[in-house]
């Protein structure tokens, strides 16, 4: 196939799997596989090229992680925190929600937010059912606290693990420039979320003791497990904390946990596989070979001197483009394979231009991860959450949710955006 008929192909076929993951009309997954094969088929990419371009530090991650998590939650640790949060704030309603979200914030900091969601959304529709309050706001709250949190840290939200993986940067290097900004963000968020609902939520004393009733021990069903997945959860954290000194890479950390789990805890190897998110891990794979064919067609390395004539090369133009643009564009395509694609292109901006790159990595992930909270397809976690809600009876619209998240994730930015400028670009 001629150069100039591989770059039309590439990029037909870029747009074409983007707009079907946009549409949600087939699965991402099978969009993503389809593309991918579509390349190495069309002679686009070999195979061997193909097999290159999955970034495996990624998936490894992930899939280890998802063991993890999957083994952990036949403990009961997950409802034991949220029946924890409910009996903290007294059965007070926006105490309960303040305390839920903040949970999932940190959790989605530590594991990941699609899994974090999972674990605590039912429970927190069983204690609102016991208040006789809607869910809504709570679950509201939840999602966005979710990738608030998950922004913090390598493994929170999969963006920064792409992000971490094709640079090198560790786990310390993300909680020691993203976290000191997403405790802000997170608090000043909190604060909206008291003034948006704090004087509808009203329950009488009646429906608070039903929940003060609620026994947070009993929610444990295997205390010799909870400590087992405890030391490993403890192990693979201090791993990640110590990756690079060690020179061992996130997902051999990660993926070493999920190995040693499986020993201690005797679990059949077929069930906790059956607990891995597999749609989402090919997605991965079909995503990082439709955006290896664009780098190796040069469709990055064009778009890439494009923006630097919007910005003429300053660093601090270019971040703040970066930044907005992956928020807006995260808020209503799927944050996932925007990130994919702006790897590269951030990575031959710096080629190019010579300019530091590091305020670059921290715009791009502040920007696609808080900009997941924009609307209800911006995020695996929102879909994730409102599917849930819709199955338990509390379904909520796209623009229901878009009125109270939109605002709240400009403000997010514009955090951000301070945040940058002061701390990096000033």
């Amino acid at each position: 196939m001629a150069e100039e008929t591989q770059v039309i192909a590439a990029v037909v076929i870029f747009l074409l799997t983007y707009g079907l993951i946009i549409s949600e009309k087939v699965h991402r997954a099978v969009v993503a596989l389809a593309g991918a094969v579509l390349l190495v088929l069309l002679g686009i990419l070999t195979q061997h090229e193909a097999v290159a371009s999955v970034d495996f530090n990624t998936l490894g991650l992930l899939i280890g992680m998802m063991i993890i998590v999957g083994i952990t939650k036949h403990t009961g640790l997950f409802q034991f925190l949220a029946i924890a949060s409910a009996r903290l704030a007294r059965g007070e309603p926006i105490r309960i929600l303040l305390i839920l979200a903040a949970v999932t914030a940190a959790l989605s900091a530590l594991l990941d937010n699609v899994t974090t969601v999972l674990l605590i959304v039912p429970v927190t529709i069983s204690v609102t059912e016991a208040l006789g309050v809607s869910p809504i706001p709570f679950l509201f709250a939840e999602i966005i606290a979710s990738n608030i949190g998950g922004t913090a840290t390598l493994i929170g939200d999969p963006p920064n693990i792409m992000i971490g993986s094709a640079t090198g940067l560790g786990f310390l290097d993300f909680v020691k420039n993203l976290t000191p900004v997403v405790v802000v963000i997170f608090i000043v968020t909190a604060f909206i979320f008291w003034l948006l609902w704090g004087r509808n939520l009203k329950v009488n004393e009646e429906q608070k003791d039903q929940v003060l009733s609620f026994d947070p021990r009993a929610q444990i069903r295997d205390w010799l497990l909870l400590r087992k997945s405890l030391f490993v959860l403890g192990g693979v954290i201090s791993g990640f904390l110590l990756h690079q000194y060690l020179q061992l890479e996130s997902a051999t950390i990660a993926l070493s946990g999920a190995a040693i789990l499986l020993i201690l805890s005797r679990t059949d190897p077929e069930e906790a596989l059956l607990t891995v998110e597999w749609p989402t891990i090919f997605f991965f794979l079909g995503l990082f070979i439709v955006v290896g064919a664009l780098e190796k067609v040069g469709v990055i390395h064009a778009v890439a001197r494009g923006s630097l004539h919007l910005t003429g090369g300053n660093l601090k133009a270019t971040a703040f483009l970066i930044l907005w643009l992956s928020a807006f564009a995260s808020a209503f395509v799927d944050n996932i394979p925007f990130v994919a694609t702006m790897i590269p292109l951030i990575k031959d901006i710096g080629v190019l231009t010579g300019i530091p790159v590091l305020p670059l990595w921290w715009a791009l992930s502040l920007g696609a991860c808080l900009g997941g909270n924009g609307t209800l397809i911006g995020a695996s976690a929102n879909v994730t959450v409102a599917g849930i809600a819709e199955r338990n009876g509390y379904p909520f619209t796209f623009l229901e949710y878009t009125k109270v998240a939109f605002p709240l994730m400009v403000i997010s930015i514009l955090i951000a955006h301070l945040y940058l400028y002061f701390f990096y670009l000033r």
